[in-house]
């Protein structure tokens, strides 16, 4: 599950720079929430959740790795998306901002709650 984060991980960099270029080229950063979620949740935490988990198998060999890999996974583009239409002005998917956004908070505990649970310091 680790190699699958930061290779998911390395998309979200990639359209997060491009995402940067663009707004800049088009002197239009009405989009800078987007941007700078999908640099940091995307790529930096899912890259950080992925060296954690490729290092520390015991996270990932469970249900809630499992369960946080998948809710992080489906409810960020849905999130970025709704807050995409946000920023420009457009509420009718204000749905997707609200749902996405508490799903990926519940990831986010999940994956705490996984740390605390499984990653045990090695006394041998």
């Amino acid at each position: 599950m680790g190699i699958r984060f930061i290779k998911l991980a390395t998309i979200y960099f990639l359209i997060g720079i491009g995402l940067g270029i663009f707004m800049e080229m088009a002197h239009d950063h009405a989009l800078m929430g987007v941007h700078a979620h999908i640099n940091l949740v995307g790529w930096v935490s899912m890259a950080l959740f992925g060296l954690l988990y490729h290092y520390f198998p015991q996270l990932a060999n469970n249900k809630l790795g499992k369960a946080h890999f998948w809710l992080h996974n489906l409810s960020l583009p849905l999130f970025m998306l709704g807050l995409g239409f946000l920023l420009y002005g457009n509420e009718s998917l204000l749905l997707l901002v609200i749902v996405g956004s508490n799903v990926l908070a519940i990831s986010v505990i999940v994956f705490v709650v996984n740390v605390f649970k499984n990653l045990k310091v090695d006394t041998s």
